[in-house]
Formats: structure tokens, sequence, C-alpha cells
């Protein structure tokens, strides 16, 4: 007898949501001057300040990041050159999600050079998110083989193969009300979420 004929398989979803914990804070300087020499001199100094302000309110030297460094012309009617625009980027990693909001203000105080270019959020730590959402995946495969088993009349044997499917990384959700009503920003929450591909025989 065909061996498929005497399974059952099925997939299991489970879902976690999780509030994240880590921001990314993309910031950066940008300098416009007729030359370009004194366009990136101006831009390498005042990222020199960014990244002091940041070191200084806290943020460690492993949790900062140049994220860009760019020089080029600019121009009115080419090929005539308007100006030259230097640009430097640094990303922050905020553990301490408190302390945000200052830390985005400190880096507007640098001065007109500075540039904000959004933010992103984390889990940082998410094992604990994903061993709950397999749970929940599993659970829900042997509800559907039971289900399945009980409509063919048959008995539900034991599990003969477990497959994990790739469901991609955490996923953003509904912003959290609690935490708008604490700070400007709001991490929200994410889902964490897991597929597993189970394969059951029928019992005897």
């Amino acid at each position: 007898m065909d061996t498929a004929s005497q399974q059952i398989t099925v997939v299991g979803q489970g879902v976690v949501s999780a509030v994240p914990d880590v921001m990314r804070l993309n910031a950066g300087v940008e300098v416009r001057k007729a030359g370009a020499g004194e366009a990136f001199a101006g831009a390498r100094a005042a990222a020199v300040r960014l990244t002091r302000t940041l070191a200084e309110a806290g943020i460690a030297a492993k949790d900062l990041r140049t994220s860009e460094l760019s020089l080029g012309p600019e121009y009115e009617n080419y090929p005539k050159v308007s100006a030259y625009r230097a640009a430097q980027g640094v990303e922050a990693v905020i553990r301490d999600l408190s302390q945000a909001d200052r830390i985005i203000d400190l880096v507007a105080s640098i001065g007109e050079e500075a540039r904000l270019n959004g933010v992103s959020f984390e889990i940082s730590d998410p094992v604990k998110a994903l061993r709950d959402a397999r749970d929940r995946a599993f659970h829900d495969a042997r509800g559907k083989a039971e289900q399945y088993a009980r409509l063919s009349g048959r008995p539900l044997g034991q599990v003969v193969a477990i497959t994990e499917e790739v469901e991609g990384p955490p996923r953003p959700m509904m912003m959290a009300a609690a935490a708008a009503e604490q700070s400007s920003i709001s991490p929200g929450e994410q889902s964490v979420s897991v597929a597993v591909r189970v394969v059951y025989s029928f019992g005897a």
C-alpha cells in the first residue's frame, strides 16, 4: 500500500507578538559648499561632533556605525556646478528606549548640518518569542491532524516527520498606545511567526 495514503500532512501556524526593545537611529550630517574640499571637511567635522555627542549620550562604540560617506557636485545648469554636497551617515543602536527622545534631541542640537533619516525597531532576543510561536504552530498542526483523522473515521497515529518552514523576520504591528503616551517614540509591536509541516501516520 502506498505509504502516502497512510499519512496525514498538515501545516501549523504560530504567531506571537512582542514589543521591540532596540531602536536603530539613522542620523547623519550634510554640508553644501562652493568647493569640494570645503564641503567634505565641513561634513567630516560635523560627523565628529555627531559621533562625540552620541558617545557622550551613552551609546557604546560597538553600537555606532558609519552608514554613508558621499561627496558630489550639484548642478545649476549642467555642466555648471553650483555647489558640492558632502554627507556622512551614522547608525546608532539605542538599547534603552526611554532615552530615545533625549538622544534624538541631542542629534538635532549639533547644528544645521544635522540630519535625521529615520528609525527602525527590533527585538534584541527573539528566542523566547520563537519558542512560543513554535509551540503554537505545533499545537495548531496537531489540532488540524486530529480533525482530519476524525473526519476520515480513522485514529491518528504517531508523528512521522516535522519540518519548520521559514516565515521571514519579525513583522511590525500596530503601535502600542501605552508607549505612545510616555514618549514621542513608539516601538509598537512585532509579530514573530513560525510555520511547521507535520506528517502523521494513521493509527492502527
